[in-house]
């Protein structure tokens, strides 16, 4: 009697065979990675998920302090507090999530090699677990937001960009997955990369608008450039619909651009990861 097998498990063909049906079929499994990695972030620490605010709140007092009163770095006539905030929350989401994905699959190989499920999974739940630390951060800025915007005399503007804070979540989580993977499928065979992934976001974030104003390179003639960098329109974005026009710039074709990088980098690290899976094991 001929067997039949309700799961057949075969290596991948082909950079665009990602197999995302099954990937949403192992759906609960992914949340069970998502309950994992936010309860063992803050696992036998004192604070707990109050970490979640210290980190962008002390990155705020500094940036505020250094950055805005000393460097004068920030807009005039604005909260330097909320607005350094509402970036380093932005950041602090993207740049976590970009670190943890990025050494995904060297750090659960010793899963990989006990038990089958598709390997998209587990940065895709990172992802998603990076959501609830933002959603914390996110909900901390809007209560020092609500007091700035009702107090007496308060400058700020809030606009109807703020509809697009969904999508702008979105875009960040997608070009984290998609420089992570990237990054991770890398590490597989290249080691070296690891110690270069926490530069390399620091340097990003010195590249972005988050502990200054984007308006200082208005007068540069690399100032094309600089927005083409996918994150900035999305920090100045942020800023635009909380804060109004006078904290920060609204373009929406580099919006666009951003959104068009985001997809690309997504697609490579999609496809390069494909050709990884197959020999992965054997080179982790």
């Amino acid at each position: 009697m001929e067997n039949k097998f309700s799961t057949i498990i075969e290596p991948r063909s082909g950079f665009f065979n990602w197999r995302l049906r099954e990937v949403w079929a192992y759906r609960d499994l992914a949340l069970l990675f998502v309950k994992r990695n936010f309860t063992s972030q803050y696992k036998q620490t004192i604070l707990g998920p109050a970490w979640a605010v210290l980190q962008p709140l002390l990155t705020t007092v500094v940036f505020t302090l250094v950055f805005g009163k000393v460097a004068k770095l920030s807009p005039q006539g604005i909260n330097g507090f909320v607005y350094y905030l509402c970036a380093t929350v932005a950041w602090t989401y993207f740049s976590s999530t970009l670190a943890m994905i990025s050494s995904t699959f060297t750090a659960n190989s010793h899963i990989f090699s006990k038990v089958y499920f598709p390997r998209l999974v587990l940065p895709l739940s990172t992802a998603i677990t990076g959501l609830i630390a933002l959603a914390i951060q996110f909900s901390f800025f809007l209560v020092a937001w609500g007091i700035y915007l009702y107090a007496p005399g308060s400058p700020i503007t809030p606009n109807y960009c703020i509809l697009l804070l969904p999508l702008l979540i979105l875009q960040m989580g997608l070009l984290a997955m998609g420089s992570g993977i990237i990054v991770s499928a890398l590490t597989t065979k290249y080691r070296d990369l690891t110690m270069l992934v926490g530069f390399g976001v620091q340097l990003w974030m010195y590249a972005t608008p988050v502990a200054y104003s984007a308006s200082i390179f208005s007068q540069s003639r690399y100032y094309q450039l600089y927005w083409c960098n996918p994150m900035t329109p999305i920090i100045e974005t942020l800023r635009y619909a909380f804060l109004g026009p006078q904290a920060a710039s609204f373009k929406p074709e580099y919006l666009l651009i951003s959104a068009g990088t985001t997809l690309v980098m997504l697609l490579a690290g999609m496809m390069l990861f494909s050709k990884v899976e197959r020999t992965f094991m054997d080179v982790v």
